[in-house]
């Protein structure tokens, strides 16, 4: 899956956040239920509409970014 499989932006939807594909659910919420502690399943629990899949390929596409970010401030 790639970032256009998981994610949508529409200004229409939740006032033009980034939200997980077919949901109004932001990325943003994702990142903050890990970054207070609470694990992916707990986050699945509370947003059914948000696929498992989904989830884990943001994660992924987040690391992969900072892993860009590094690189280029490293060369």
């Amino acid at each position: 899956m790639g970032v256009d499989d998981v994610l949508s932006q529409d200004a229409a939807i939740m006032s033009g956040a980034v939200v997980f594909r077919g949901t109004r659910v932001p990325v943003s919420a994702l990142f903050a239920y890990l970054g207070a502690g609470d694990s992916l399943d707990e986050f699945l629990l509370d947003f059914p509409t948000v696929e498992r899949e989904q989830a884990e390929t943001a994660i992924r596409l987040a690391g992969e970014d900072l892993e860009r970010l590094v690189d280029k401030r490293a060369a």
